[in-house]
């Protein structure tokens, strides 16, 4: 249940992307050209054709894009290895290690988060706050966010009435993907990222799913551990590759 074959197209469903297109069992997706995961070539089988013929496919791709050529790969892929050495050659490196990870899904309603089906004022404005980075990024993942297909999930955290914290929670049959965690500044060390995650839990329950998956850096060690203790467990490593 935990394997890539399964979790990856779930995952892509999950935060979907402006375009995508299909090479095989590659699946090319962009969208402003910010966020990784909406913006790069992701393998989910074979391609169709000879190795180096489908890189340069893809090349020609994000190049009429006018976007960069990035690739996602899991690292416990059979065919990553050969992929790997390919793009080395012509001069790809890996950078953000991000770990997927999956966990029961636990939680219960809280009465200061409340969890719609729709990106409200309050959530957008605490999501794309100046603090998280700059304004084209936020604005393509908001986008994302509001493509995500329902049933799904936006939640917001208020203390004293003034908005704290957001985060997201995708469903899909018996899967839920948590994203768009974000806190502001003056709120953080107090629990909110925790409360989030289980009312988006109970939220994605009350839907019928009971598997949650995530993703998240690997250098983010208060996150993972945040996730560790509500149950979940690392199962794979991606990469991204970019000249």
């Amino acid at each position: 249940m935990s394997d890539p074959s399964v979790i990856e197209p779930i995952a892509a469903r999950g935060w979907p992307a402006a375009e995508h297109a299909q090479l095989g069992g590659w699946r090319l997706y962009a969208s402003r050209g910010c966020s990784g995961r909406i913006n790069t070539c992701w393998q989910h089988g074979a391609p169709g054709r000879p190795p180096l013929e489908a890189v340069e496919a893809v090349e020609a791709w994000y190049a009429a894009r006018a976007f960069p050529a990035r690739f996602k790969i899991v690292e416990t892929d059979p065919a990553a290895a050969g992929l790997i050495a390919l793009l080395a050659s012509r001069g790809y490196r890996s950078h953000t290690p991000t770990l997927t990870m999956t966990g029961p899904l636990r939680g219960e309603p809280d009465p200061q988060i409340r969890v719609d089906e729709e990106i409200g004022g309050d959530f957008a404005c605490v999501f794309g706050n100046e603090t998280f980075g700059d304004v084209l990024d936020a604005s393509e993942r908001l986008e994302a966010l509001a493509r995500i297909p329902k049933p799904r999930g936006f939640a917001l955290a208020e203390v004293d009435g003034a908005a704290a914290a957001v985060g997201t929670v995708a469903i899909e049959g018996e899967w839920a993907g948590t994203l768009g965690m974000r806190t502001l500044p003056d709120f953080r060390r107090h629990g909110l990222g925790r409360r989030v995650f289980r009312a988006l839990g109970a939220h994605a329950l009350a839907a019928g799913a009971r598997h949650g998956y995530l993703q998240v850096d690997a250098d983010n060690a208060r996150a993972i551990a945040l996730y560790e203790s509500e149950g979940y467990v690392s199962r794979y490593l991606y990469r991204y590759w970019e000249r």
